[in-house]
């Protein structure tokens, strides 16, 4: 080794040892007829002292290194006349009798420091100088150690670590998939797996009864913070078992984890219907770090109940933006009465930009007096608000925001409001953390451009038993047995109990669109494995980039990944994607229009 101890070692306890360090120059600073340089490697910082009265020549060489120069130096452990209690090596320094230059460097384009200069597009283009950072090397190793943990907890839980292939087929189902032309086989092409799925489901049979692997995974979908076009998935399955199992065994994964590198102790896992979600939040990945629950004042789907009559008025006008609306929803803002028109003004352009698509948002003041006032006071008399306010339970100083329409729209809009609430409020602590289990997904959702089903999840997915009857009848109404873990309103892993049999499987495929001879010629080795003993099989996957990106603390899981993509998939780094060279596509019997 070129050096006896890292940069992050040595302490008080090792006075006077005499030691070989290894590193880069992270500052240099003159004072007097001495030079003092920090030199930094990724286990911290030492800083090295030069004397003119000692070796001028040496001290002569030291000013002229500059930042990240890689260098070796020699000397004493001394003590710091100035302690800087703050680092590991805070209290010493080194004597420095030998200087060895490694490699000069040139300037970079940003300041390697906690806090750079540096945007995040040249970040990117130059990210092996990023990770040489603190905040972004930390997250590495916060990654490392969070798939040391993983793993140590399901090999202790008898899984076996099994690779499956890269090179795969492409299925029609999910996200657009990455496609890799064959030059042995012209004019065909591997796809690039999206998920194990299939791989995973064929273990089971196999006779592997618990799998994971933590696996590359990719989709060619348009991306976004916590996107990229290559991520990591926790991938799991396991045989013989029942949905309680896979919540139980994966619930104790995600609580070693929060143990063993956070220190945290967390309760019992909270469990909400997927039905329950939708209509207190609004969203199937609710935050459930604060409450401010959904409160419905029309809900044409629940004829005669209170709530669908609470929307109407005293008075003889009738309010039109309610009565033409299927569902009248808010939520209660405590202690926001006293918000001014031009927050109220804010809150209504938030809700109206096209991401979000809503066209207006009424409010009503609770008073710190007991008052209570509403931007429809023309339609609302006071016994109308009176009613409002028990059904919000509202207070004074509560401010309770109200919206309407047609009845997932309204859902999804109130749920932005509340997320962008809860920002305001500073309700959505980072350092706070609500893991919760969402149950009983719908197994098929409709789309309007296909003009059919979809699998909300996978075409794997089991259906809930006493539901099978509703797929020929009510397939909407159809429940999976589908589970998705959410933390701090993310959902970072999701799975299912699997279908098992190729009758079930066929049956599937089916009300999927697909004909007996499409869905032979895409799954057909499925279907024929399920003929040989197939195992009742469930498991989940979670993804691991996002996981460790709400245990950094961070909002984009970008930060967590060594080479990520920008937003519009490149790398800038290595200027990929890029062309080929036209002897390359001639071999593959590729033709390009673009």
């Amino acid at each position: 080794m070129l050096r006896t101890h890292t940069c992050g070692e040595l302490t008080i306890a090792d006075l006077n040892k005499e030691v070989t360090l290894t590193g880069w120059v992270q500052k240099s600073r003159d004072l007097g007829g001495m030079t003092f340089i920090d030199m930094r490697d990724r286990y911290g910082i030492t800083q090295l002292t030069f004397n003119s009265d000692d070796n001028a020549e040496m001290r002569a060489q030291a000013r002229e290194l500059g930042r990240e120069f890689v260098i070796k130096v020699s000397g004493k452990v001394i003590e710091r006349s100035n302690k800087n209690l703050k680092m590991a090596t805070g209290e010493i320094e080194i004597k420095v009798s030998k200087l060895e230059l490694l490699n000069a460097a040139k300037l970079p384009p940003f300041l390697i420091e906690d806090e750079t200069d540096g945007g995040d597009d040249l970040r990117l283009k130059y990210r092996y100088l990023d990770l040489r950072r603190n905040p972004v090397r930390n997250n590495l190793v916060l990654r490392h150690k969070m798939a040391q943990e993983v793993r140590k907890y399901l090999d202790g839980m008898d899984f076996i670590e099994v690779e499956t292939p890269v090179l795969i087929k492409s299925t029609p189902e999910g996200a657009r998939d990455f496609v890799v032309p064959s030059r042995m086989n012209p004019g065909e092409f591997y796809a690039l797996p999206q998920s194990p799925q299939t791989f995973k489901q064929l273990l089971m049979v196999s006779g592997f009864d618990r799998y994971f692997q933590i696996v590359k995974c990719f989709r060619d979908e348009d991306l976004r913070a916590d996107r990229q076009p290559e991520f990591t998935q926790i991938d799991c399955e396991m045989a013989f078992i029942e949905q309680e199992d896979i919540l139980n065994v994966f619930e104790g994964l995600i609580r070693a984890l929060f143990k063993n590198i956070k220190g945290i102790d967390l309760a019992e896992v909270p469990r909400m219907q997927y039905a329950d979600a939708m209509r207190l939040y609004g969203s199937d990945k609710p935050d459930t770090r604060f409450d401010m629950k959904f409160v419905e004042l029309k809900n044409t789907n629940l004829p005669g109940s209170e709530a669908s009559l609470l929307w109407r008025g005293g008075g003889e006008a009738t309010f039109p933006v309610f009565e033409n609306a299927e569902l009248v929803i808010g939520i209660n803002a405590k202690a926001c009465a006293e918000y001014t028109r031009k927050q109220l003004d804010e809150l209504t352009d938030f809700i109206k930009r096209p991401q979000i698509g809503a066209t207006g948002l009424i409010y009503m003041r609770h008073g710190a007096d007991g008052s209570l006032k509403s931007s429809v006071d023309k339609f609302y008399n006071e016994d109308d608000l009176k009613k409002w306010s028990e059904a919000f339970n509202s207070e004074p100083g509560d401010l309770i925001l109200i919206m309407a329409g047609q009845t997932d729209k309204v859902r999804k809009q109130l749920n932005e409001l509340r997320l962008e609430m809860g920002n305001r409020l500073g309700l959505r602590d980072k350092d706070t953390f609500a893991p919760l289990w969402v149950l009983d997904f719908p197994l098929l959702e409709w789309d309007e451009e296909s003009g059919r089903y979809h699998a909300m999840h996978h075409p794997f997915t089991s259906p809930k038993p006493e539901d099978i009857a509703m797929l020929d009848t009510n397939p909407g109404q159809v429940r999976a047995n589908a589970y998705d873990m959410v933390i701090n309103g993310t959902e970072i892993g999701g799975g299912s109990i699997r279908i098992h049999d190729r009758e079930l499987q066929s049956l599937m495929f089916k009300h999927l669109g697909f004909s007996v001879e499409e869905a032979q010629k895409q799954f057909g080795f499925l279907l024929d494995a399920f003929e040989y003993g197939a195992p009742p099989h469930g498991g989940i996957a979670f993804g691991f980039d996002r996981l460790v990106s709400i245990f950094a603390g961070l909002d984009s899981i970008r930060d967590v990944i060594a080479f990520p993509k920008n937003n519009s998939g490149r790398d800038v780094m290595i200027d990929s994607p890029s062309t080929i060279a036209d002897e390359q596509l001639k071999e593959l019997k590729i033709q390009t229009t673009v």
